[in-house]
């Protein structure tokens, strides 16, 4: 049996998809509200703010996915996520199962240096402090050894469905409703973006490879790394509109924080767009060589086609 915990978001959904093809004819999907994704999953209900919840949802498990997501509030991440993260810790010890913990980069500093698994910790904003707390509550559970215990960290995201992103939401869910994109801070530095379906399928990869465990790994990104002025020039073509954004300074996404709490919520995200954004996957990429991953244009060409199929 393996377990999602934290089901029904893109990459949850995406991971249920491939673990089931590829992997184990058991797959049970926990969250508040689970929705199958596949014909045969078992569903259970849970609150993982409840450690007795989670310790009935993870019982019989053998491996264990954390997928578990929240909205983007301070408060909520401070007072829930490292609560969740400890339940969900603690159940799979009683269990004995392995755990893949999906992570991000919140943590890491926001400045233009090659990331790496060795890339030193230095959080900036409340969210990136929560993050830095639950992914080192993760180390000292893989240092201490008693269950196999792994990280999968991916970039932001963008892809099918309902991806929420930045470039998601500003770039190609407006393109999809015929409006013109917007670009975050700067249109010339270089992104690295990580197309969901492949960072769910790594996912589904690393929990189903013994050696994984005990380590941190980068899930697989496109080196390409354009920069938005580029990313916006591609998915208009996909989209049939000529190319064409405007770019919201950093200043007036400050100022729009003093009216909107959705605002405020990202500002602490902004200098990375100040930047280059180098995420380096090359570890993972020299372990499974076979795993291919999806181009840039590869991604944005296929959600033209669901929209189209819409």
């Amino acid at each position: 049996m393996q377990t999602i915990l934290g089901a029904n978001g893109q990459i949850a959904t995406e991971l249920a998809r491939s673990l089931r093809y590829h992997h184990t004819d058991e797959l049970r999907l926990v969250s508040r509200n689970p929705r199958k994704v596949n014909e045969d999953d078992t569903l259970m209900t849970a609150d993982l703010m409840d450690a007795r919840q989670t310790i009935e949802a993870v019982k019989g498990s053998q491996t264990v996915y954390f997928t578990a997501g929240l909205p983007p509030d301070s408060r909520l991440w401070e007072e829930r996520f490292p609560v969740m993260l400890k339940n969900a810790l603690q159940a799979c010890r009683m269990a004995g199962a392995s755990f893949a913990y999906f992570d991000n980069t919140y943590m890491y500093p926001q400045n233009n240096q090659i990331q790496t698994e060795e890339t030193r910790f230095a959080p900036v904003g409340r969210k990136g402090r929560v993050r830095a707390v639950m992914a080192s509550m993760v180390l000292e559970e893989m240092a201490r050894g008693d269950i196999p215990v792994l990280i999968a960290r991916a970039p932001e995201f963008y892809g099918p469905g309902k991806t929420q992103s930045f470039t998601n939401a500003l770039i190609i869910d407006r393109l999809k409703a015929g409006k013109k994109p917007l670009v975050p801070v700067r249109d010339d530095t270089r992104r690295t973006l990580i197309w969901t379906p492949d960072a769910s399928r790594a996912l589904a990869t690393l929990g189903n490879t013994p050696d994984a465990f005990g380590q941190t790994w980068h899930l697989p990104c496109c080196d390409d790394r354009p920069t938005y002025k580029t990313f916006v020039t591609m998915a208009s073509r996909v989209f049939g509109r000529t190319p064409s954004y405007s770019v919201i300074g950093k200043w007036p996404l400050i100022l729009a924080g003093i009216f909107s709490k959705q605002v405020r919520e990202i500002r602490e995200l902004l200098p990375r767009y100040e930047q280059d954004n180098l995420f380096d996957s090359t570890k993972f990429k020299c372990r499974f060589p076979e795993f291919s991953v999806t181009t840039y244009e590869e991604g944005l060409e296929l959600i033209g086609r669901e929209q189209k199929d819409r």
